[in-house]
């Protein structure tokens, strides 16, 4: 017989594999349904494989397919993950943490039923808008507030809302690009407003706002440069001079401030960041701000403002489109309640309290990591490093702290591989870890590392190193 038509014939048929022991513990788990629909494809693949020549499997290989495919579906993409990178908001990673108190607070509300859309006064419907926004008008002054998805949807929202097919007056160097390369220019084209650029890269003027001004004119838009600086021989335009002219020439003022620090804090990295308070005081007519950088709750677009034009983007129809769920009410309700005072800000907000870390306290976690990794015979040593803030804030600012550095006795391109294998082995854990790799060492910065968590992050670091070494 042909060896390949044999080949085909000793490939085990569904129902034997389902008998396996193996197998039947994957039933238990994920059910028939999602195991048979893995077994069918195992076998639809290694068939394809003995067609072109590729070697038979062995039945070990046979249910290592089956399990991975199955395990592909039904375990959770989204996993925690331990940040030793020292970046507090990292996009990747899903920027600002929640902490325990906040999980804890919120899982109150969520774990059943609540009033997202039920006046319990009036025993009547109720709107989910009403949710969150009597604290932000609060902390930030505005006179009315409107939660959507992400800031990105909150400029479009007002762009299109009050300046479709009219013309938009912004600085060129404004013209940002935030994460994922959208751009400004991209945001308003998609918007149906016409952009009009005035100054150059590092100097604008009021009176370039003031001569590019027509009848057509529908907005004045300040972008705060929120992920890079420009420094040297610049100038941008005054927000009060801004304020004067918009005022006098009844064109509305609105400033996507991004990073959305609700007030000044008693942290002194973040005195020269614009805060959504200080902006509103001004006379800005519309600020818009994201969740989950510097206020440390969801992702989610906040637009906080002058109440006539609040009221207009209430009634818009796209604002079905962009309501935000229960979930992200209920955290950034919660997250507003900590900016009421900085003890439980800096206590409760995992962002401000890794910001309020002293120095001796990051010295002591380094010392504990490299302490727990001796226990287990990996070398280690304890370096001074820069951490960042991340998400898009604050780029010209470095934190000062510690990472401990694995130490490797190999040859320099034996090393080399060896830290990248290692790299990426912390990264597959059950339990990932990210980390530093840089010059051929893996560096772990206790910036971003819980202090509870050491001996657990020390245990994930032995079980990867003796996969590699």
């Amino acid at each position: 017989m042909d060896l390949k038509k044999q080949a085909l014939k000793n490939l085990p048929g569904i129902d034997k594999l389902l008998c396996q022991p193996q197998v039947k513990e994957l039933i238990a788990l994920y059910g028939e349904s999602l195991v048979k629909h893995a077994c069918r494809e195992t076998i639809s693949t290694f068939r394809q494989d003995i067609l072109s020549d590729k070697p038979f499997p062995n039945d070990e290989i046979i249910i290592a397919r089956i399990t991975k495919l199955t395990k592909k579906v039904g375990d959770r993409s989204l996993c925690p993950v331990i940040n030793a990178s020292g970046i507090v908001l990292h996009t990747n990673l899903g920027r600002a943490p929640l902490g325990e108190e906040m999980v804890k607070s919120i899982s109150e509300v969520l774990v059943g039923y609540n009033n997202l859309e039920f006046n319990l006064e009036k025993g009547a419907r109720g709107q989910r808008n009403v949710h969150a926004s009597e604290i932000l008008k609060f902390l930030t002054g505005a006179e009315d507030v409107l939660v959507v998805n992400n800031n990105a949807a909150a400029v479009m929202f007002v762009l299109r809302t009050f300046a479709r097919d009219k013309e938009v007056i912004i600085s060129r160097g404004e013209l940002i690009e935030i994460g994922g390369s959208f751009r400004v220019p991209d945001i308003m084209a998609a918007s149906g407003c016409k952009m009009i650029e005035v100054g150059t890269t590092n100097k604008t003027k009021v009176d370039d706002y003031k001569n590019a001004i027509t009848e057509n004119t529908a907005m004045f838009l300040k972008a705060h440069k929120s992920n890079y600086v420009i420094k040297g021989f610049t100038h941008e335009a005054e927000i009060d001079e801004l304020v004067k002219l918009s005022k006098k020439q009844d064109i509305p003022f609105v400033y996507d401030i991004g990073s959305g620090l609700l007030r000044k804090v008693d942290e002194k990295a973040l005195k020269n960041e614009p805060d959504v308070k200080q902006a509103i005081a001004e006379g800005i007519d519309i600020v818009c701000f994201s969740g989950d950088k510097l206020l440390g709750g969801p992702q989610a677009g906040i637009i906080a403002g002058k109440k006539k034009y609040i009221d207009v983007l209430r009634k818009h129809p796209m604002m079905r489109a962009l309501r935000v769920c229960k979930t992200t009410l209920t955290i950034l309700e919660t997250a507003c309640s900590y900016y009421l005072n900085d003890e439980k800000l800096f206590k409760y907000n995992p962002l401000f309290n890794m910001l309020n870390k002293t120095d001796e306290l990051l010295s002591e976690t380094a010392e504990k990591l490299r302490s727990s990794l001796e226990k287990f015979n990996i070398e280690s040593s304890i370096a001074k490093s820069k951490g960042q803030y991340g998400g898009g804030t604050l780029p010209d600012l470095e934190i000062d702290s510690y990472s401990v550095k694995l130490e490797f006795k190999e040859k320099k391109e034996r090393q080399e591989g060896k830290a990248k294998k290692l790299f990426h082995e912390l990264l597959n854990h059950d339990t990932p870890i990210l980390t530093n790799l840089k010059s051929g060492y893996i560096y772990l910065d206790v910036l971003t590392l819980q202090e509870n968590r050491i001996e657990e992050v020390a245990n994930i670091v032995r079980e990867a190193y003796t996969k590699v070494f």
